[in-house]
């Protein structure tokens, strides 16, 4: 019931309704009827389980198969990086020889301009050491047919034999691989 301000009192008392009567509720007054499903059989449910399986299946395959995918990218994105990097050095190092050449050539002649030759020298072999390209010991060292490439052998008395005692190229390598290896002259003992 409303009272004289407009507003519904809650204490008023009410129309009876059929839920008070304990009535079952009728249909709604616009007429309408609820279109309730009726509830999944055991083989419904099955079927059900069976599709959701299949699915998971699918998705637990296709995660592993994304995995797979981006460990292969990684590793060939590392192998073309080293195969870029290589190919690069491969081609500087021919300069830095040059450089060290002039070094060489320069002290005897103008030891003025020796100064400058060599700090381009000792900036690029930087560069080479900062990627991971480091010179392959050859002087005084054992013949190693991994690392060096014998162009002569002499006898030396002050070397054994199987020695490396010149280097006429220097030789290269990454932490992975073997970029150029030495030229050398390896001592064949005393004569």
């Amino acid at each position: 019931m409303i009272g004289t301000d407009g507003i519904s009192d809650p204490l008023a008392p009410r129309d009876p309704t059929p839920e008070d009567a304990g009535e079952p509720p009728g249909p709604p007054a616009d007429g309408l009827e609820l279109d309730v499903e009726p509830l999944p059989t055991h083989e419904q449910v099955a079927q059900l389980r069976d599709e959701r399986d299949t699915y998971l299946d699918q998705l637990q395959r296709e995660r592993a198969e994304f995995a797979n995918f981006r460990r292969r990218v990684e590793r060939d994105r590392v192998t073309l990086r080293a195969g870029v990097i290589k190919d690069v050095i491969g081609q500087i190092l021919p300069v830095l020889d040059n450089l060290e050449r002039a070094v060489t050539a320069l002290t005897a002649q103008d030891p003025s301009l020796v100064g400058g030759v060599d700090m381009v020298r000792v900036q690029m072999a930087q560069v080479l050491v900062a990627n991971g390209v480091v010179e392959v010991p050859a002087l005084g060292h054992p013949f190693d047919p991994n690392l060096h490439d014998a162009i002569a052998s002499v006898p030396s008395s002050d070397a054994p034999e199987g020695m490396v005692i010149e280097v006429v190229e220097k030789g290269y390598r990454t932490d992975a691989e073997l970029v150029r290896a030495a030229k050398v002259v390896v001592s064949t003992g005393n004569a």
